[in-house]
């Protein structure tokens, strides 16, 4: 567990250990899971089978003793042997009682750090579609480690020293745009106003981009500008600072479209005072090579199942690649941050970049006490099976993906009757509430690694497992809970006195090992399947039970209690997929 708050499986297993260990065999044997067959009991532990196979023994006779030491721990309402030496167990309703007034998740500092590396747009460029993977999986994550306990930085990276940048600054120029930029002899001080907006930079770019696909003096003309601007030519350089504020101040709009927020905004360009010094340090260390001209760092291992080619530092031509600033970002984090983690949320096909970065990074222990990881993901695909793609063909802008599931979010409210008695400002409101969280849903339900296809209707439904379903199982325990507010009714600790509240209550406690699971696999899907079981939970507790209605005061009470406690859990795990809920619908 990376929190200091533990959930119930994880009592159990240190209860486990020790009765194995008692019986002179490894605690790790003692490990308890929730059971696969939950028609059968609530837990198991397998540790019998493997003890028996290690002490040359038989599994039940280990299982059985085991057992007998666990039946005189008042926890525990059943444990039984089946099969060859499974051990099935059932908490006691008082036990979990007990463990309900008391949960919560607050875990105190770990004492580790990560950077995470995620959202990677490009300055000049508008956000699209191709973003949204990287920005919602990056941010749960931000989101997730700091819950359990992480001191997070995250980084946006940008992309903002390429051949991009002197594309840009040379079509600028051939405009006539700005030509005291392109003065040898002025000396400044450079305007303040920028004298392109991210506007004209996004029309601007492609234009600069097609000319020098089809011309190739300009190409390298945008190749001369770009040394140039790396050089440092001072009107080149205001130029690209204006190409950041004005980027930087349209991503931040855009990001915070998708409530999605940096620490840091850091681009390649931060580090280029670092490459020099980090690259003679490389040669020092006698890691590098020159093949064909370029210098280069040799990276195969033996044991690679695959060819793994060198990572290229410089050129032969004298220009640096992504590699090159990778590892010079690498540097700045460890002399920053200096984190346990560095976690780079980026598309899965970057993975050969990543490992050759990471093997120079080790090779020359660069990388500090950081553990290195990428986190890759799929691809959301359009019904063809392809990446997602607008009707026209094109890559759809964020924004007006955004527009896109808001707009259906508030059609499915229409067809739903939800939320006809709000104004038009706040209804507004919740349907792009619904729209992302539609969204963000559909997208982190699915194993990070997996491709999954844009269904726009599916994943505004608010019945099944989808967003809305789960904003508006919270908005109706808002509403028990405001009505019980209204009417006087006391709340109190959750009581177990029935099966659908057992259900509930064990749902609940197992939130710690569902966020160190979400944690450890780097895996928002855990998240969303735990927050889709506790909202069925809850709904088949809802169903079965007057909560308001309840003529006992003390049952009414621990109901109210249950319906405060499945809502802070809820809304928590929410939070931590980057999903909002409306006051009420």
């Amino acid at each position: 567990m990376s929190g200091s708050v533990s959930g119930l499986a994880s009592e159990l297993s240190a209860i486990a250990r020790q009765a194995f260990a008692a019986e002179g065999l490894s605690e790790s044997f003692g490990q308890v899971q929730a059971s696969d067959r939950p028609d059968l009991a609530q837990f198991q532990c397998n540790g019998a089978l493997a003890a028996a196979k290690s002490a040359k023994a038989n599994p039940r006779a280990i299982a059985q003793k085991v057992a007998d030491r666990l039946k005189a721990n008042p926890i525990f309402a059943k444990v039984e042997i089946a099969g060859p030496g499974f051990i099935n167990l059932d908490v006691a309703d008082a036990a979990l009682t007990e463990r309900a007034a008391a949960s919560g998740f607050d875990p105190k500092p770990n004492g580790k750090s990560v950077v995470i590396d995620f959202g990677g747009a490009n300055v000049a460029k508008p956000m699209h579609v191709g973003h949204l993977r990287s920005s919602v999986i990056g941010d749960c994550l931000q989101r997730l480690f700091r819950a359990n306990g992480w001191h997070v930085v995250s980084d946006v990276h940008l992309g903002d020293w390429g051949l991009q940048m002197g594309q840009l600054i040379s079509e600028i120029g051939h405009r006539g745009i700005a030509p005291l930029y392109f003065d040898a002899d002025f000396k400044g001080p450079y305007p303040e106003q920028s004298p392109v907006t991210m506007e004209d930079l996004e029309e601007i770019y492609p234009a600069a981009s097609a000319a020098c696909k089809a011309d190739p003096a300009r190409l390298e003309e945008a190749r001369k500008a770009t040394a140039d601007l790396q050089a440092g030519r001072p009107g080149y350089r205001a130029l690209w600072e204006h190409f950041f504020a004005v980027s930087k101040f349209g991503l931040e709009r855009e990001w915070g479209s998708l409530g999605v927020h940096f620490d840091l905004w850091k681009g390649e360009a931060s580090v280029e005072p670092l490459i020099a010094p980090m690259i003679a340090d490389l040669k020092a260390r006698g890691v590098t090579e020159v093949s064909e001209g370029a210098l280069v760092v040799p990276v195969a291992q033996e044991g690679d199942k695959k060819e793994m080619p060198p990572l290229i530092l410089i050129k032969s031509d004298g220009a640096v690649l992504y590699g090159t600033t990778d590892l010079a970002t690498i540097v700045d984090r460890v002399k920053e941050q200096d984190p346990d983690l560095i976690l780079y949320v980026v598309d899965q096909r970057q993975h050969l970049h990543f490992e050759q970065v990471f093997r120079v990074a080790r090779k020359a222990r660069i990388n500090g006490k950081a553990e290195l990881e990428h986190a890759g993901f799929g691809t959301m695909n359009g019904t063809d099976g392809k990446p997602f793609k607008t009707r026209a063909g094109g890559v759809m802008k964020l924004h007006d993906l955004i527009a896109t599931m808001t707009a259906e979010a508030a059609k499915r409210m229409d067809e739903q009757g939800i939320a006809k008695d709000t104004g038009a400002e706040e209804r507004a409101g919740i349907a792009r509430k619904v729209g992302l969280g539609a969204l963000k849903f559909a997208d982190l339900s699915n194993f990070r690694l997996t491709d999954y296809i844009f269904d726009l209707e599916r994943f505004t439904r608010f019945e099944g497992k989808t967003g809305p379903y789960l904003q508006y199982a919270a908005v109706r325990i808002q509403s028990i809970l405001r009505r019980a507010g209204d009417e006087g009714h006391a709340s109190a600790p959750p009581v177990v006195r029935s099966a659908e509240e057992r259900a509930l209550v064990l749902q609940l406690l197992a939130l710690p090992e569902a966020m160190a699971a979400a944690e450890n696999n780097r895996a928002p899907n855990v998240l969303c399947e735990y927050a889709f079981e506790l909202a069925q939970k809850f709904s088949r507790f809802y169903s079965e039970h007057h909560i308001l209605s309840e003529s006992d005061e003390a049952v009414r009470a621990s109901r109210i209690g249950l319906c405060e406690t499945t809502l802070a859990a809820l809304t928590k795990v929410l939070d931590i997929l980057g999903i909002e809920v409306p006051e009420r619908m």
